[in-house]
């Protein structure tokens, strides 16, 4: 039987999924919504696991969230998820958060993805897997209301603020720094105070390149001139040469509360 081209999944917001303010963290629902992504992808012959078999997976480009409200605490909530376009060797994928019991919309995502073959990191053509399954699913009917990913500039005046080691945590099932961990370790960045006035609005990251466990990671910082927004950048640094390396960009847009 034909799958559906829109794929929609229930989650909750865990208590020990969520923050002070009773609200799911945004670290966790990126995961929902990659693990959505994965689901829906499963079910319909082009995911992870297929993909794995052949010696291909899928790598996260780009990863924009824009939300009016976090889900509250015990709050079920709906991921839907589509393809919106296929090339070659990207595809945009989009999603939407609502409220089960009130349809409530949350807010939205939007991510880039690009295929690679797992032995020799190149790209591959995404439209080769499975008889070009992919276009099958393509939706552009359904709108997707939110902004695509900017290009996010960090000038170099940004403040180095902190500096991690990449550690178990933070290393996902290929191997590198977990797409989500970025979200995290970005937001950490602020502190307790600032969250308890300004909501995170909207985040966007850019995946520049591969970070992997026991590397040493810097995060420099710099405001917008609206004082809401801040861009941050991520780079790799060789512990001998202190040659940085930069393995992504990401936005940070918050309202005040």
């Amino acid at each position: 039987m034909e799958k559906d081209k829109i794929g929609c999944y229930e989650f909750m917001a865990e208590p020990f999924h969520c923050d002070f303010s009773k609200r799911l963290f945004m670290g966790h629902l990126g995961n929902h919504m990659l693990n959505a992504a994965d689901f829906h992808s499963s079910h319909r012959g082009f995911g992870m696991a297929y993909l794995n078999s052949i010696h291909k997976t899928w790598v996260l480009s780009r990863l924009a969230i824009e939300m009016d409200e976090m889900p509250p605490m015990y709050a079920r909530f709906h991921v839907e998820t589509w393809v919106e376009n296929a090339m070659r060797f990207f595809t945009n994928r989009n999603f939407m958060v609502t409220d089960v019991e009130t349809g409530k919309v949350y807010g939205y995502g939007r991510s880039i993805w690009a295929m690679i073959d797992t032995d020799t990191r190149q790209p591959a053509n995404l439209l080769d897997v499975n008889d070009g399954a992919l276009v099958n699913y393509v939706e552009k009917e359904k709108p997707c209301p939110i902004a695509k990913s900017s290009r996010v500039n960090v000038s170099g005046e940004a403040e180095l603020v902190s500096t991690i080691v990449a550690k178990y945590n933070d290393v996902d099932i290929n191997g590198h720094f977990n797409s989500v961990k970025y979200i995290e370790h970005a937001l950490d960045l602020f502190p307790l105070t600032w969250y308890e006035t300004h909501p995170i609005h909207r985040i966007e990251i850019a995946y520049v390149a591969e970070a992997h466990c026991g590397d040493t990671i810097r995060l420099y910082r710099e405001a917008c001139d609206d004082g809401l927004t801040f861009h941050v950048k991520m780079v790799k640094c060789d512990p001998e040469t202190q040659e940085e390396v930069e393995i992504c960009r990401c936005l940070v847009n918050f309202v005040k509360d």
